[in-house]
């Protein structure tokens, strides 16, 4: 079983404390998002966990615990974007506090346990594609020496953030538009030794030596944790994504990052109430179990494959 912490929300910036608390307890409790009255109830035995894959824009907080992730292996998904306040509205400064962290990090766990992210690309006025360009070379030379690749991705304009895009006139990136940026992008991550990937895209990019990326990487984990795996793709993303099977174990509406183009946060409202109901104690991300609520008992194994099977 391969943990995902958390598509859904920033569980290293803001939970985790209450994550270790859970690793300590051994089990968590997930609401299924379609149906919040079914709880999931999770094993988090240190024998069933293949590998946990941490998702953040400011990991600060975990720190000074990582010790606590010495019997496990993992990685982190590391965003780290060039946008102001008007976009990454409650995120700390890059340049005093996020990019710091990187670095501090890196050198704590090492650099092929950090994948960066500049994702997504947004285009408007003020973030042009001259930008990019120079705040994304200026990343790659601060950051190169802390990460082995970028992993890109394109603005989609849910529903949901359309009217947030649309005021600070941003629009769909054609594709043309695409692969001129994509291009940019992979001869300045060369000139500094990175790789580029891209997350979730539609479009071939192969042929500039840009793959599409698997942000839940088996042979990232298999590498990290030296054992092999057997896994499937995860059929529940879309197409064009090259993750495996994982289980995420956060929650919808409570990131407090407050990014204009999150898809997970609905409303800033629900986000602070759920947010206020969190406890550290608790099972669940935030509230409480409730007499109507139905748990069921997630089985899950682990995917290693036994040393002898595979020499």
């Amino acid at each position: 079983m391969i943990l995902s912490v958390s598509r859904r929300t920033d569980i290293p910036s803001y939970y985790s404390e209450w994550f270790f608390n859970r690793l300590k307890e051994g089990y968590v409790c997930v609401r299924n998002p379609m149906n919040i009255h079914r709880i999931s109830r999770v094993p988090l035995n240190k024998d069933i966990i293949d590998g946990i894959v941490f998702w953040t824009k400011n990991p600060k907080p975990m720190l000074q615990h990582l010790d606590k992730l010495d019997d496990y292996p993992f990685y982190f998904q590391f965003t780290l974007n060039p946008y102001s306040t008007d976009i990454e509205t409650n995120l700390a400064s890059k340049k005093d506090h996020i990019i710091p962290t990187f670095i501090e990090l890196s050198k704590s766990v090492g650099r092929e346990k950090i994948v960066w992210r500049y994702d997504p690309i947004i285009i408007n006025e003020k973030y042009s594609l001259e930008y990019h360009y120079k705040y994304f070379s200026s990343l790659c030379d601060k950051l190169s020496p802390y990460t082995e690749k970028c992993t890109i991705s394109f603005i989609d304009i849910y529903r949901n953030i359309a009217k947030k895009l649309m005021v600070l006139g941003v629009k769909e990136i054609s594709q043309e538009l695409q692969i001129e940026i994509a291009i940019r992008f992979s001869e300045i991550a060369k000139g500094y030794g990175l790789l580029i990937d891209t997350c979730c895209e539609k479009i071939d990019l192969s042929q500039y030596g840009i793959k599409h990326a698997a942000c839940i990487d088996g042979s990232r984990l298999e590498r990290i944790g030296n054992y092999k795996l057997k896994l499937s793709k995860d059929k529940n993303q879309r197409q064009e994504c090259g993750c495996f099977e994982s289980i995420d174990i956060g929650a919808y509406n409570t990131c407090k990052n407050g990014c204009v183009y999150c898809y997970a946060n609905f409303s800033d409202t629900t986000v602070n109430k759920n947010f206020n109901a969190h406890n550290v104690n608790s099972p669940l991300l935030f509230g409480e179990i409730k007499e109507d609520d139905v748990i069921t008992d997630r089985i899950v194994e682990s995917n290693k494959i036994s040393q002898i099977s595979w020499l």
